[in-house]
């Protein structure tokens, strides 16, 4: 007999259980049964009438042969081959196998035959190439390659005859799979283990259970692969859906509950430091929300548990502030702060905001100093070696009290005097191992508090699963005297004379004395970040549209034609950081009118007298990208406009798309929109670690509820029996393994 946690080796045989290991990293009986098919067939139909199959897809069809024609090859020496058509589907399906001696006198017109291979295209026709083969003749006979015939004789019965009724069964699972390891060599294994399985443990409590209606975990593992009715499947699944949830948030609550033996540095807030002081200067009021989320952070710093709280808002809401005044609150206890950023725009924007706010509270060591200032250091790759010595030297020494960065802040030579706390700006843009990284710098025995930052919204449900062992604060309000800001969008198809418009707008407004961007999605022709990736369906492929306008090309046309009497500046990825410091430090003195950009504006960029954002191939972007973008006006105290260029039809989704951005200027309600037509795949995407979170059944979209049933029952669960290994067991594809190891090292 077997457990889930034997090795399936031992159970099935090396020689099937290493293919297994290598080309799905399968290497458990529990591995092995949480391989999930990834749809049933309608009776055996295992690809439907019509269904959009993805280019490199392993499918498996099953059909009647309706063609068979032997064909020579055109290279000498010619050799025979044979392409076999199935039915009569739309589009053609055909399957061509080389090396025919035997296979033609196997496959033959009017067979029923099952076929199963790897998806190709070729003039609109679906191509298998060798797949593997079934077929059942009259007499009950089987013939076929070695892995379907063996799936047909796993259905347990000796009676030849009665394989007939494979054809005949209500459904069939087709798993993940691959050229090397197909379906049927699944599910054969699969039987193999289930014939020899132990009843599993049940892992959560029977009051669950029965609160939510569900099966037991041995039911639910032997019915999501064999059950033939359709309800049992559900039922299975319904449960296993709950395992995804309960697995994932166990994982979440070792991360959580595991920091409160960790030591934190504890800053009790003083009344007559930095904070004090710098509450005194503001020119401004703090909104309602800044004031909420920095009495949070006050008292979270203050405490000897580390503080590790994700702290999200809209564009513009105030969130650097927030962060300023709590690293203010660190200084003042003697400690360091070091604020990291994905690029050099944004860490020398964040610098230059912060030593403009702090004034004289930034000067320590200068005759305009305050009498108990700090300093702000900016450490960057592109500087010099003698300016990053420099640098380090005061960031070791501690006259530094907040430290702003890129990745050049992780280099060992960096050393901190006393880092008591690490701000992440833009969190999405960092692996785990970076922030991990620089948290080790602190004292030993000391673990910084953590506040990780994004203007892009999260919905509530990726905030629970992905960003779950994070505390979360939210800004909804923006600051006070905030301009609206139009989104407006403008289809080329069916309004061509639209866009002459709004060059002329642009015009406009420069002439009011404001500025505006042109934002475009490449920078020139072999800028691959548009290419069209491998494994799209080919109707995205199609509603991709003409090539998208590059930022060189809209360049020369802009300065050569509409905008020719107005100072264009290029700004993009590719230039060097000197170059983009020059064009940006241009473009917020008022020497540039006009800013031709990349995404490189996408953050951090804070020009107030730019009203206006023009952005080609809108269709291009994401969601959430548009927002962020659109951010970057309405930032001064004129009215701003964003104008949303497509190239693609009104009624296209991507129409759709554009159309819902400039419906609101919530971007929380973006965000889900933005889940909507994600979904988790994308959402969730890859890891920080760099692998893809595997979530079969639960959905970010739709299961609100149950990620909450889940989260309160591991809180409670874990708080009296934290090492229970059977949670463990549903915790392991979230903990175990790198998919999600960040959650251990956040």
């Amino acid at each position: 007999m077997a457990k889930l946690t034997d090795r399936l080796d031992f159970v099935i045989g090396k020689k099937s259980a290493d293919p297994l290991e290598e080309n799905f990293g399968i290497v458990t009986v529990n591995d092995l049964l949480r391989h999930y098919p990834r749809k049933y067939s309608d009776d055996m139909t295992t690809a439907g009438e019509g269904e959009e199959l993805e280019e490199g897809e392993h499918v498996t069809f099953v059909d009647r042969i309706t063609n068979v024609d032997l064909r020579l090859t055109n290279r000498s020496p010619k050799r025979e081959y044979m392409v076999v058509t199935i039915g009569n589907r739309r589009p053609k399906v055909t399957a061509t196998f080389f090396n025919v001696k035997v296979i033609k006198r196997t496959l033959k017109e009017g067979q029923r035959v099952m076929l199963s291979g790897e998806v190709g295209y070729f003039k609109g026709t679906l191509q298998l190439t060798h797949p593997g083969f079934l077929v059942i003749h009259d007499d009950g006979r089987v013939a076929g390659t070695r892995s379907l015939t063996a799936i047909a004789r796993a259905e347990g019965t000796a009676d030849e005859g009665k394989l007939l009724s494979l054809f005949d069964r209500d459904f069939f699972p087709i798993y993940p799979a691959n050229s090397k390891v197909q379906s049927w060599d699944i599910y054969a294994c699969v039987r193999q283990v289930l014939d020899v399985l132990d009843p599993v443990d049940e892992p959560l409590p029977e009051s669950f259970l029965r609160e939510h209606n569900l099966i037991g975990e041995d039911e639910a593992l032997r019915a999501i692969h064999t059950a033939e009715k359709a309800a049992e499947r559900d039922a299975a699944i319904a449960r296993l859906t709950y395992d995804e949830a309960i697995g994932l948030q166990w994982a979440l609550a070792q991360r959580r509950f595991g920091e409160l033996s960790e030591a934190g540095p504890v800053a009790v807030p003083s009344d007559d430091g930095l904070v004090a002081a710098m509450r005194h200067q503001m020119p401004f009021e703090l909104t309602e929300g800044q004031k909420d989320v920095l009495q949070v952070l006050t008292a979270e710093l203050g405490s000897s548990r580390p503080m590790n709280r994700m702290l999200q808002g809209e564009v513009g809401s105030g969130k650097t502030i927030v962060s300023v005044l709590a690293m203010l609150q660190m200084v003042d206890a003697g400690y360091q702060c070091a604020l990291l950023a994905p690029t050099e725009v944004l860490a020398a924007q964040h610098a230059r905001s912060i030593r403009d706010v702090l004034g004289p509270l930034a000067m320590a060591g200068q005759l305009e100093g305050a009498e108990k200032a700090t300093r702000i250091a900016l450490l960057t790759g592109s500087m010099s070696p003698q300016q990053k010595k420099q640098v380090r030297a005061e960031v070791a020494s501690g006259d530094a009290g907040i430290v702003i960065g890129t990745h050049a802040l992780l280099q060992d030579a960096v050393e901190f005097h006393r880092l008591g706390k690490v701000v992440v700006d833009e969190q999405h843009r960092f692996g785990v191992e970076q922030r991990d990284r620089l948290r080790a710098k602190a004292p030993e025995g000391v673990t910084p508090h953590l506040l990780v930052m994004t203007a892009t919204p999260i919905p509530r449900t990726v905030a629970l699963t992905h960003y779950g062992d994070l505390e979360t604060s939210i800004l909804r309000e923006l600051p006070r005297g905030r301009q609206p800001i139009t989104t407006n969008t403008i289809f080329l198809k069916e309004h061509p004379a639209w866009l002459d418009r709004a060059w002329q707008r642009i015009i406009e407004e420069v002439g009011a004395g404001r500025q505006a961007y042109v934002v475009a999605s490449r920078i020139d022709e072999d800028d691959k970040t548009q290419a069209k990736g491998r494994g799209k369906r080919r109707e995205q492929i199609k509603e991709q549209g003409p090539p998208a306008t590059t930022v060189v090309e809209l360049f020369d046309r802009l300065r050569n034609g509409p905008l020719s009497g107005l100072r264009l500046g290029l700004m993009h990825g590719r230039l060097s950081a000197d170059e983009k410091d020059a064009v940006m430090a241009a473009f917020r003195a008022g020497d540039i009118d006009v800013l031709i950009c990349t995404t490189v504006i996408e953050v951090g960029v804070d020009v107030p007298n730019a009203t206006v954002m023009l952005v080609m191939d809108g269709d291009r972007f994401g969601i959430s990208q548009l927002h962020q973008l659109r951010g970057r006006i309405g930032r001064g105290q004129h009215p701003s406009l964003c104008l949303l260029v497509s190239k693609l039809p009104e009624t296209s989704k991507a129409g759709d798309r554009l159309k819902a951005v400039a419906s609101t200027l919530d971007g929380f309600k973006l965000a889900d929109l933005d889940l909507a037509e994600r979904r988790e795949g994308d959402v969730l995407g890859y890891s920080q670690s760099g692998r893809p979170i595997t979530l079969r059944f639960l959905s970010l979209f739709e299961h609100l509820d149950l990620i909450l049933a889940a989260r309160d029952f591991c809180d409670a669960h874990y708080a009296t029996n934290p090492g229970d290994p059977r949670m463990a067991a549903l915790a392991a594809p979230f903990s175990d393994t790198d998919r999600i190891e960040y959650l251990e090292k956040a």
